[in-house]
């Protein structure tokens, strides 16, 4: 159940929470392994579409015009233009068919003091860019002054040809009826079956696009978008997968990187069995120091917690919409409020809830946001994206045997989060319709400008070891590590000396000495 990323977009901490990974859904993050989407029909304007008159994609300049209000929302407001770039659909076919990225774009205030634009990528992978980023400007006011903002749909994603696998009916059949992690040899099969029939949606619906929607293909997008805004290098905010992504420029094109900043860093060294373990450990400790704030010890309040799921997978919760809690739903519920410690009352409040009374809504609750469901029952389609991302990117595709061999070492990292984590790497790609492309992500970047790496201490998504492997990777005097003693997945707009560090860097271009500590 990836924990990739689901975005709250407030704050770069926050709109990092696009939970990671099929993992516990960042590595990287996003749901369990059972996925959804709005309708049951495929999206025929999101297809590639022929381009003879633009064969590169990059030929045309951009045209910015009035931002439309996109499915279930609202317009982004005055100050925003939207604009769409043709980019191969394969690279290796410059001449080939096209898609339409979609970017959204708010100008710098001082115009007279420009440096130029700034893209943004707030993770997933699955996030949508030209949503979130209007809804998120206002953390960034300052480098608003002079950098025009920028976001974008990468491919796969919403505008972006968006990937689409599965109707909502057949997403709450799955949340319902599948077992995240099986005790007999039958759940075990439902949940095998489960994912290669995502998969097969996949193909069928998205089958055009499915595989090119890899992590690479994306960051050469992101250098088409450099050439058609005009700027000499690219400057870029990435945070959760949005690191991944960066990093990934940076190793592609290092002579045209220029102020970048990764926050709440993926580990590039992992492959997906590593992002598992990373995140088994990250959860986990995420929860002690939740429980520790409780003033309980965290042993004991792990243990009680692991046998309150082990009760709900026997019986599941019953909640006021009719709907039952079932232990895959209750883990997602707990994962989401340890994003943010802010979240971390609400916790209280559902774990309460549960022990207490036998009723499972609060817990529901967020499991639905973290799934993307709203009230009506219909789930957004990030949870599509990133699996399609995820599975074009890795190579590796483990078997129930391989999670099986997980198990102990990850019951032992984590009896809460562990199992689901051990299983996910099997369910997350089983027969997956395209192959991956590596074995883990490539970032050094010799030769390229300094890179700000920020990694968070109680980071859960993406834990701190992460962000130090990122910086190395990078390559000396490439990577500039900074350390934010504190809690949840990102630090931009939550650490005061964080924002500060990074301003500084952005609008001044003075870079901190490396192993700068907040705290």
């Amino acid at each position: 159940m990836r924990v990739r990323g689901r975005a709250r977009p407030v704050t770069v901490a926050t709109a990092a929470a696009l939970l990671l990974t099929a993992t516990l859904a960042g590595c990287d993050g996003g749901p369990a392994h059972p996925q959804s989407s709005k309708g049951s029909s495929a999206r025929a304007s999101q297809e590639p579409q022929e381009s003879p008159d633009a064969p590169t994609g990059t030929s045309r300049p951009l045209e910015w015009k009035r931002c439309a209000a996109p499915e279930g929302g609202t317009e982004p407001g005055p100050a925003w233009r939207c604009a769409t770039l043709d980019v191969p659909l394969d690279h290796a076919e410059p001449d080939g068919r096209t898609i339409g990225v979609a970017l959204v774009r708010k100008a710098a205030t001082r115009k007279s003091e420009r440096l130029g634009s700034m893209l943004f990528n707030f993770g997933g992978p699955g996030g949508s860019g030209v949503g979130i980023l209007p809804r998120a400007a206002g953390a960034y006011r300052q480098l608003n002054t002079r950098y025009d903002l920028i976001g974008f749909d990468p491919r796969g994603v919403a505008a972006s040809a968006g990937v689409h696998c599965r109707s909502d009916e057949e997403q709450e059949t799955a949340y319902r009826e599948v077992d995240m992690t099986p005790d007999t040899p039958a759940e075990e099969a439902a949940f095998l079956a489960d994912g290669a029939a995502f998969g097969a949606g996949c193909a069928r619906l998205s089958g055009t696009v499915l595989p090119h929607v890899g992590t690479a293909n994306a960051a050469r997008d992101m250098e088409a978008i450099r050439v058609a805004l005009g700027d000499e290098k690219l400057s870029y905010f990435g945070v959760s997968y949005g690191t991944e992504l960066g990093g990934t420029y940076a190793h592609l094109f290092p002579d045209k990187v220029g102020r970048v900043v990764l926050d709440a860093v993926v580990d590039p060294t992992a492959d997906s069995a590593g992002h598992a373990r990373n995140q088994a450990t990250g959860f986990q400790r995420a929860l002690e120091n939740y429980l520790r704030d409780r003033g309980q010890d965290p042993a004991a309040g792990t243990r009680r917690i692991a046998r309150l799921l082990e009760r709900i997978d026997g019986t599941p919760l019953p909640t006021a919409s009719g709907r039952e809690l079932n232990e895959s739903l209750a883990v997602l519920g707990i994962v989401k409020p340890l994003y943010s410690r802010s979240g971390w009352p609400t916790l209280t409040a559902a774990l309460d809830e549960a022990e207490e009374t036998g009723r499972g809504d609060r817990l529901l609750a967020q499991a639905d946001a973290y799934n993307g469901r709203d009230g009506e029952g219909h789930y957004d389609d990030q949870s599509h994206s990133q699996r399609a991302i995820s599975c074009a990117d890795a190579k590796a595709r483990p078997t129930a045997a391989d999670a099986r061999a997980l198990l102990p070492e990850f019951r032992k990292l984590s009896p809460v989060f562990g199992p689901f984590l051990a299983w996910d790497t099997a369910g997350w790609c089983a027969g997956w319709p395209v192959d991956g492309e590596r074995d883990t992500p490539e970032a050094s970047a010799p030769g390229a400008a300094p890179i700000l790496v920020i990694g968070t201490t109680g980071d859960p998504a993406t834990p701190y070891e992460g962000a130090r492997r990122m910086a190395d990777e990078l390559g000396e005097g490439v990577g500039v590590m900074v350390t934010n003693k504190g809690e949840g997945h990102g630090s931009y707009g939550e650490s005061s000396c964080v924002t500060a560090l990074v301003d500084s860097y952005f609008l001044d271009g003075r870079v901190p000495a490396d192993g700068r500590t907040c705290s």
